[in-house]
């Protein structure tokens, strides 16, 4: 990404606060104007003393000018300030509701292919980033240029050779720098590059920790781990030692002006060409010079990392969204259809489904099963409108999904996974997202037809205990009731359990089916599990294997004319027999 691309996206971020950023700027120019006051006050004084005419009334004058400009100086640079961080953080704002508000209209199954860790990263941090620019940079930047120039030109106005030798030292430092960053964006990508890797690994072993340990494995035996730390030291040692002589040589040169000044400015002087008070004017501006170059030798780095975040949080705000409508539609019936559905996640790989022709009648029970990696939750995830299709159609009450608003169609599901999020709020509340506006008698009604009241009463907050990070003090059995609480209080008539069975113990089955029973009344129901046994009494039971339907009909069918089912059901009922027989003095197989 090129410096003007990165300028033009900042100031596509700043469109809310535009008039703020102004006035930072215009403040910032004035405090350049106020700190170059008392230089000319010290000049003044000085021709004082050298006319020999140094009064205190002229002096006192010329001293309260100086004073009055470095207030006016150090007053507009804090308002400058305080207006450039208002409109940074406005924007940052802006900037993240804008990217939530993205990776709602985003395919959600884009969104569920990225980490979290990694969406996190963009959003708070990346993000943060963006605030330097937009807070110090840009106002600071401006002030920083406007002083090293309005210095140059009057000393070209006192004399052009006086001005050239006062940026001899930063000429000279500014060539020593270009040849030691000539290699620093390839260089400073590399870096990105070990450094999000390093990241990705201290993740995955904090991640995993629980492993480590549990197989005694210390830090220093992860060789993983190890490696990539070994490899981000060697890499940052190198690239230093490729450096470091040139960035001393200049850093030395850079803060040197007065090399240049002195003697250019004692021959001028000589020469008649300038004044004692012009030649001693000269050097103090000449000092003036070294805080803003100074600064940008800095923001070179700091620029390089901007870059990044712009482009990672452009990337997030670029993000492809899901066709939308914005009409309701009427629909004469809950009936789902797929018809010769086909998909795929991108365009390199093949088919995940191929020509899928389905019919989930309203008011029964749907059920999908088959070898792992089938497609059987890409079926589900397809209904709700995780992504778009890559042929065929999906309807509902013979509408095309596409042609219904996504929030309608969001009305429309509930969607119950194994893997259940629940906020770290009261259990309650937690179910009460289902339906934001029921009452509390409401929320009991749901929790008691998804057999959570049992468990919900032995703990010592009961219904206000409260449910732990992605709901981590409940056990996965618990959650799952929860969840499917909330999809009660929902009360959609549409609703996909995905695995929902997945965690529990099988002497917790029979109230997980009265709770998907409880879930059934009424409503068009598609269940996908491995447990066999919570769906044997589907209305229809549809047999997927390699993307592709194999047969569908009801259990008593499948068992007699399907062999993949029938060796699938044997298989599933002699774990049962394991786990409740001699095998179960072992463990349990589920829990």
């Amino acid at each position: 990404m090129n410096t003007w691309k990165t300028f033009r996206i900042i100031y596509d971020f700043t469109q809310g606060c535009r008039g703020i950023m102004l006035l930072s700027i215009l403040c910032a120019i004035i405090s350049v104007v106020g700190g170059l006051i008392p230089y000319w006050g010290i000049y003044q004084m000085l021709l004082l003393f050298l006319d020999g005419k140094p009064t205190i009334e002229w002096i006192g004058l010329w001293f309260g000018i100086c004073v009055a400009g470095y207030v006016v100086k150090l007053l507009f640079y804090g308002l400058s300030t305080t207006l450039s961080h208002c409109s940074a953080y406005q924007t940052l704002e802006s900037i993240r509701l804008a990217m939530t508000r993205r990776l709602i209209k985003a395919p959600l199954g884009t969104v569920l292919g990225s980490t979290a860790g990694r969406l996190k990263n963009i959003i708070v941090d990346r993000v943060e980033t963006i605030e330097l620019p937009l807070a110090h940079l840009i106002p600071e930047g401006i002030s920083n240029l406007l002083l090293p120039v309005a210095v140059f030109a009057y000393m070209v106005y006192l004399d052009w050779r006086i001005a050239l030798a006062s940026i001899v030292c930063i000429v000279l430092g500014g060539i020593v720098y270009f040849i030691m960053m000539k290699n620093f964006s390839t260089q400073y990508d590399a870096y990105m590059e070990a450094s999000n890797h390093v990241n990705s690994v201290m993740v995955e072993y904090v991640e995993g920790v629980e492993v480590i340990k549990a197989f005694n494995q210390s830090s220093g035996s992860y060789e993983k781990f190890t490696d990539a730390i070994g490899s981000f030291r060697d890499f940052t040692l190198d690239w230093f030692r490729s450096t470091w002589k040139l960035m001393n040589l200049g850093g030395a040169l850079l803060p040197s002006t007065l090399l240049g000044i002195l003697p250019v400015g004692v021959l001028l002087y000589i020469d008649g060409s300038l004044t004692p008070a012009e030649l001693t004017l000269c050097m103090i501006l000449s000092l003036a010079l070294l805080a803003p170059v100074n600064w940008f030798t800095v923001a070179v780095n700091d620029w390089k990392s901007i870059e990044y975040a712009i482009s990672d949080a452009n990337e997030l705000l670029r993000l492809p969204t899901l066709p939308d409508t914005a009409a309701p539609v009427n629909l004469a019936s809950y009936e789902v259809r797929l018809s010769d559905v086909s998909f795929r996640y991108n365009d390199k790989d093949g088919n995940v489904l191929n020509h899928i022709n389905l019919t989930l009648a309203s008011n029964q029970m749907t059920a999908l099963v088959g070898p792992s990696g089938s497609g059987k939750s890409t079926v589900a995830r397809l209904i709700a409108r995780f992504w778009d299709l890559s042929a065929g159609k999906i309807m509902i009450g013979g509408i095309d999904i596409r042609d219904l608003p996504l929030n309608q169609l969001s009305e429309l599901i509930s969607f119950v996974t194994q893997d259940n999020f629940l906020f770290n709020c009261s259990l309650l509340e937690n179910i009460r997202l289902g339906n934001p506006k029921a009452t509390d008698q409401e929320v009991y009604a749901a929790a008691r037809a998804a057999q959570c009241d049992e468990f919900i009463g032995h703990l010592e907050k009961g219904w206000h205990t409260m449910a732990g990070e992605a709901g981590n003090k409940l056990s996965g059995g618990e959650r799952q009731r929860i969840a499917i609480a909330r999809a009660i209080l929902k009360n959609a008539p549409i609703v996909i359990l995905d695995e929902a069975t997945a965690f529990t113990d099988p002497e917790n089955e029979n109230q997980l089916q009265q709770s998907i029973a409880a879930l059934t009344q009424g409503k068009t129901l598609l269940v996908i599990a491995h447990r066999l046994s919570t769906i044997k009494d589907a209305d229809q039971i549809v047999l997927l294997n390699g993307g592709s339907v194999v047969t569908k009909g009801t259990q008593t069918d499948l068992l007699e004319h399907s062999p993949l089912y029938r060796k699938m059901w044997q298989a599933h009922i002699g774990a049962k027999e394991w786990a409740a027989g001699d095998g179960n003095k072992g463990g349990n197989i589920h829990a």
